[in-house]
This record gives C-alpha cells, sequence and structure tokens, in this order.
C-alpha cells in the first residue's frame, strides 16, 4: 500500500492554510467519483484494477507464449508518451539493472521506439534487430501520429522483408482504436492480432490497458500481480478521508502552488530503478494540470547522485521548489560493508551496516537539510519495488492526480496544447494541407 507523510511540510503550512486545502482536496475527491466533471468521458482508468478480464490477461500471455516459440528474444515497442513511459517505467524498475551484461536467458528484450525522431537512434535499433529474432508491438490510436509512424513504417518493411509477409503477421502485433483509424485499417488488412485502446482511458492515464500490461507481460513479468496490487490501491483510495493519501497529496501540494508561490515540484528517488517512474510521473501530472496558465511544474532528481548535481540549487537556489521523496521500504538484495584492516578510506565506522542503511541515513539527511535550506518534503512510500506495489504507485499517482487537478480548477483529462508543435512540425514539413502556414513560418525562422 502507498503512503504518505507531509510533517516535512509543517515548518510551511500552517493548519488554518491545510484545512483549507483539504476541504478543497475532499471536494474534487467528489467531482472525481461522482464522474461529473471536466473529461468525465475519459475515466474508464478508474475500474482497469477490478475490471480487466481475465480474457485479456490471457490474450496476452499467448502472444509471449506464441512469441517464445518462434525463438523472439527482441521486442521492439513502438509508441509515445502514455504509450511507452508506463511499460518503460515498469520495465527498467522491475529487471536487473546488469541483465544485458549477465546475458541471462528467458524472456526476450523490450526495447522501445516511435518516442523520437533521431535518425541516429532508429538507425542503431535496426542494427540491433539485425542481430536478433524480432518482434514488434505497435501502439497508436491512430496510426498517424508521426513518431510512431515513421517507427512502426521502418519496422514493418524490415520484418516484412526479413521473414515474409505471412510470418511478418504472427511477429507484429496492434494496440489500437476498435473500430477505426489507419493502425485500425492495416491490422485487419495485414491479419495482425489486436488489441483495443479503451476509448475513456487517455494515453498518460493507459499503464494498465494492453499499452502497458503487454509489453510488461512480453518482458516476463507478472501483470495479475500489477493488477491485484493496483485493484487493493483503488479500494482504499475510494474512501473519502482526511487521511485518504491521494487527498492529503492532491491538498498539500495544491496549497504549497497556490497559497506559498512553489511553482516547481521535484520527484526524488534514491534508487536508480526508479528512473522511468519519475518520467511517467512528469508527463502525468504536467499534461493533466499544465494549461490555462496554471500547473505545477514537474521535475525529478535521482539521489545520492543528483545531489553532486543539483543538490548546490536545491539547497540555496530560487526558493520556488518542493520535494516529493519515494521511499522504498525494502531492498530486494542485501549487501553489507565488511571491516578492512587498513581503513585507508576511513569507512570502519560503517563495518556491519547494510549499504540500504546508508541510503537511508543520506536520504533523512538529506530531508532534513533541504527543510532548513526552505524546500518543504513529502514523502510517498510503498513496501518494495515488485509487480504489486508498482501496480499501486501507478493507480495512487493516478487517482490523485485527478482530484489535485479539480483541486487546482483544470480539466485533468484533455491537452490542448499538444497540438501546438504538431502543426508548426507538419508546416515545415510541406504536409499537404498546410501550404500556406509553411509559407509564413519558413519567413520567421
Amino acid at each position: 500500500m502507498v503512503k504518505i507523510d507531509i510533517k516535512g511540510c509543517k515548518n510551511f503550512i500552517d493548519g488554518q492554510l491545510y484545512e483549507k486545502y483539504l476541504c478543497k482536496a475532499l471536494s474534487a475527491f467528489d467531482v472525481l467519483e461522482s464522474e461529473k466533471g471536466a473529461g468525465n468521458d475519459f475515466l474508464g482508468w478508474k475500474k482497469l484494477p477490478t475490471d480487466t478480464p481475465e480474457s485479456l490477461i490471457a490474450e496476452c500471455e499467448a502472444v509471449r507464449d506464441d512469441w517464445k516459440g518462434l525463438g523472439v528474444d527482441l521486442v521492439i515497442a513502438i509508441g509515445i508518451g502514455g504509450s511507452y513511459l508506463g511499460a518503460k517505467c515498469a520495465i527498467e524498475a522491475l529487471s536487473h539493472n546488469f541483465s544485458k551484461q549477465l546475458h541471462r536467458e528467458g524472456a526476450p528484450e523490450v526495447v522501445f521506439a516511435g518516442n523520437n525522431l533521431s535518425e541516429d537512434y532508429l538507425a542503431e535499433l535496426m542494427d540491433l534487430a539485425a542481430e536478433r529474432n524480432t518482434a514488434c508491438v505497435v501502439i497508436s490510436k491512430s496510426g498517424t501520429t508521426t513518431e510512431p509512424a515513421v517507427a512502426f513504417r521502418i519496422v514493418k518493411q524490415y520484418i516484412e522483408k526479413t521473414y515474409g509477409k505471412a510470418e511478418a503477421a504472427r511477429r507484429i502485433v496492434a494496440i489500437t482504436d476498435e473500430h477505426k483509424g489507419a493502425l485500425k485499417t492495416l491490422s485487419t488488412r495485414e491479419g495482425y492480432r489486436t488489441f483495443i485502446v479503451p476509448d475513456n482511458v487517455g494515453g498518460r492515464f493507459s499503464v494498465l490497458t494492453p499499452v502497458g500490461l503487454l509489453p510488461i507481460a512480453l518482458a516476463g513479468f507478472d501483470i495479475r500481480a500489477m493488477l491485484r496490487g493496483a485493484a487493493a490501491e483503488q479500494k482504499a483510495l475510494a474512501v473519502k478521508s482526511a487521511e485518504n493519501p491521494a487527498v492529503v497529496y492532491a491538498a498539500t501540494r495544491n496549497a504549497l502552488y497556490s497559497a506559498l508561490g512553489k511553482k516547481v515540484e521535484i520527484l526524488v528517488s534514491y534508487n536508480p530503478k526508479l528512473q522511468y517512474l519519475a518520467e511517467w510521473w512528469k508527463q502525468l501530472y504536467g499534461e493533466s494540470e499544465g494549461k490555462d496558465g496554471k500547473g505545477i511544474f514537474p521535475a525529478s532528481v535521482n539521489n545520492t547522485a543528483d545531489l553532486h548535481s543539483m543538490g548546490q540549487f536545491i539547497q540555496e537556489g530560487d526558493r520556488v521548489m518542493f520535494e516529493t521523496v519515494l521511499n522504498v521500504r525494502e531492498a530486494a538484495r542485501k549487501v553489507v560493508i565488511e571491516a578492512d584492516e587498513d581503513n585507508l578510506d576511513g569507512l570502519n565506522y560503517l563495518a556491519g551496516k547494510r549499504v540500504e542503511h546508508c541510503n537511508q541515513m543520506a536520504r533523512l539527511g538529506t530531508v532534513l537539510a533541504h527543510i532548513d535550506g526552505g524546500v518543504p518534503q513529502l514523502e510517498v512510500s510503498f513496501d518494495k519495488i515488485d509487480e504489486s506495489s508498482l501496480g499501486a504507485v501507478f493507480y495512487f499517482f493516478e487517482f490523485a492526480c485527478g482530484i489535485s487537478a479539480y483541486t487546482l480548477g483544470v480539466n485533468p483529462f484533455n491537452q490542448p496544447g499538444v497540438e501546438a508543435y504538431k502543426k508548426n512540425m507538419f508546416a515545415l514539413l510541406e504536409k499537404p494541407g498546410y501550404e500556406e502556414a509553411s509559407s509564413t513560418l519558413r519567413a520567421r525562422l
């Protein structure tokens, strides 16, 4: 279960101010639970943990088993934004840090494409594909989003050329719209196996749909456990209470932002496995709250490494920020520091202690230093880095995001601003229909 601790904010938020924003957050909770607020046609994510059918999980596992039979050892997952960040987060968190170097066999390696337009990246991806037994999962509701569409065209042509058209249909799975769109049309024509992106689930809330579940299952991880963890969190957060962790998180961050001018939230982790949890979180909150001239800017650091790069600014720079610290209560492995006869490094005072003990003392020491430096501290904690805990963390942040955005007074589920760059890019690429805009933009360059 996910827990929250806000005592690191008590020097900054007095009781009266907190009660004010707690009331706002509880009202926002009612809006989210009533499903009558702005964007209420995109609330399908709320019941995914408990409503995902066994048949869907079995279909994911059937693809996994079929590709195992083909000897597939490389899966290229193509998608952008919410179509890849959740899966990337889970796979990075659950994988051995050095599995590639250890050459461990088992599940295929899942790599990601379609999240950039780097020619070097795609060329090097195809170098890898040429050395491996390759299959592809393409994730796009429309099939025409530029970055994944470019990557898929290249990967699809490679798979067809290498394995033939008939086997390519077995090696390509599409996750797309149920009824319409270019990718749906192509999938029907070519005979690809397909999974549905639900109409009522936005991309950044889609990690517990096939968008996230299929790549995670293909990487060898237990999606049933992930859904069970999310379901337990769903049950816990459905209770309206001043102690509800999602309500507390939403109330605190909105008080810091609206009343105290803390416009930057830094998500802090002390385990490199959680780097992509921060990337997923940044999209979730940035795209949900950053609109109408409002919003807390989401940033992240991974300590202790970033204490030696960003630590100076956080400690003594402009006081525009607060930190939300992720605390994993239990390490998966145990490493004890042993005594050394010479003690040239002066570390014998740590002899007999676990490395994780040092990590936790670094976390606590940093929290205290940053409070003294004027940076409020929240703590979000969970038991361990496993499938169940990640499912709970995904659901916690999604549910809290809905409450927080409604507290802020914005629609959590739209993203009108993301179209601006696309229009300019299409015009500069001379896409048909953008000729007039192309001339205007080129005159500005």
